[in-house]
């Protein structure tokens, strides 16, 4: 089951704000009147050395003392606001759970993600508010594939709407025109002989990979209006648009721009080796 974080933000900023102007506008009145009085009661009550300042702080403690949940909606609610703009309308982070854009990201690698880059959406709902800009070829793009639409993925915008993309012998063609690809290594393995490129598709030049022993899954397809045809870098082990298709406009979340961290796994050390700006 996955977890709705973005909806579980929201119900605890509304209860928490809710909690804090209720108590604001019907109960902290009253306290405030009831503190007032036995301010009156307790002429030294502000006098630490008087008895009465202790008297006066019981009488507060058992008559007029600000409820727990108030106490912890008041304390909380602007943090989580914060929290909740940053995460909802500016930067978001994520981390990289398979391998499908080596080289390009790692497993473990801490990515951000800019949310206003292709306009403002509203959270939960995703409806577009806002229009920005459109997403350009050879953008690290995170989205909702169309599969499943509760779960984050992370690909390269190869074609984009009206584009036809055509793979053939393991090289990328777009509207007939092969992408430029420089060799850059040959990593040999046990099963495998990874060959990595530097590729220029669109403004990205960046690297990518495939792999020698795999058959190549060609193909032609046009990209329909409102839709992008998304790849993995690591070309013969991701899953993305020639498995379950092109992605929706209205399932664009943002567009990844920095790695600020690498954490392998819970008992390793966090590192900051790769921390840089996303090509």
């Amino acid at each position: 089951m996955t977890i709705d974080f973005p909806l579980i933000l929201l119900i605890l900023v509304a209860g928490t704000g809710v909690v804090w102007l209720l108590d604001t506008l019907f109960l902290a009145p009253g306290r405030r009147r009831e503190i007032a009085g036995l301010q009156a009661r307790y002429p030294e009550w502000d006098k630490e050395e008087s008895p009465q300042h202790q008297q006066f702080n019981a009488s507060v403690e058992r008559q007029a003392s600000e409820p727990v949940v108030v106490e912890y909606s008041r304390s909380f609610f602007p943090v989580l606001f914060v929290v909740f703009v940053l995460r909802s309308f500016l930067v978001e982070p994520f981390q990289i759970p398979s391998s499908s854009m080596v080289p390009t990201l790692q497993v473990g690698d801490y990515i951000l993600v800019n949310k206003f880059t292709y306009g403002i959406r509203l959270p939960v709902s995703r409806a577009k508010v806002f229009d920005l800009n459109e997403p350009e070829r050879g953008d690290v793009m995170v989205f909702f594939p169309p599969h499943m639409n509760d779960t984050y993925y992370i690909k390269r915008v190869v074609g984009l709407p009206g584009d036809t993309v055509t793979y053939r012998k393991k090289r990328l063609f777009v509207n007939g025109k092969q992408v430029s690809r420089e060799e850059v290594a040959i990593m040999p393995g046990p099963n495998v002989r990874q060959r990595v490129g530097l590729e220029q598709l669109g403004e990205a030049r960046h690297l990518m990979q495939v792999d020698e022993g795999r058959v190549p899954r060609d193909f032609t397809v046009l990209v329909r209006p409102g839709h992008y045809f998304m790849m993995g870098d690591n070309r013969d082990n991701s899953s993305d648009s020639r498995v379950w298709g092109q992605v929706p406009e209205k399932d664009i979340v943002g567009k990844a721009f920095a790695i600020w961290m690498h954490w392998d796994s819970f008992l390793s050390v966090p590192g900051f080796s790769r921390v840089g700006l996303i090509e």
